[in-house]
């Protein structure tokens, strides 16, 4: 079982803190800091990334690496989001150890979309969520 607490800290401000102690602002209101929407798209981002980065620095460091995560957020139904996709920026230096590692970003990311992220796997399955009142 994976979970994180949430505590209000004051009116639309939380803290999100994780079995290992890590903390994460989020605000409902208009400041800098991440909403929950933004938080899932960093997840989604994040959970994809790990993925492609574990497989090709294995053979190259990327010059450059970069995971876009956009979603239109829409309410008629209720509240969802809609078109939402993940675009990565990785660009490898020269090399044929570079070369290999451009060669892998594919597969890497159909392995992380069909199987190995769990965000992306949870958004698109039917994944029953229940609101418990303790």
């Amino acid at each position: 079982m994976t979970s994180v607490t949430l505590t209000r800290t004051a009116a639309g401000e939380y803290d999100v803190t994780n079995a290992r102690g890590g903390v994460v602002h989020l605000s409902s209101n208009e400041s800098t800091d991440f909403g929950p929407v933004e938080l899932l798209l960093a997840a989604l981002a994040g959970c994809s990334a790990v993925d492609v980065d574990l497989v090709t620095t294995r053979h190259s460091d990327p010059v450059q690496f970069e995971a876009v995560a956009s979603g239109t957020k829409v309410t008629e139904g209720g509240n969802h989001l809609e078109d939402v996709e993940v675009t990565f920026r990785v660009r490898f230096g020269d090399g044929p150890e570079a070369d290999r590692a451009r060669t892998l970003i594919p597969r890497a990311l159909k392995i992380a979309h069909e199987r190995d992220c769990t965000v992306s796997r949870s958004l698109e399955l039917p994944t029953p969520v229940r609101f418990i009142q303790a």
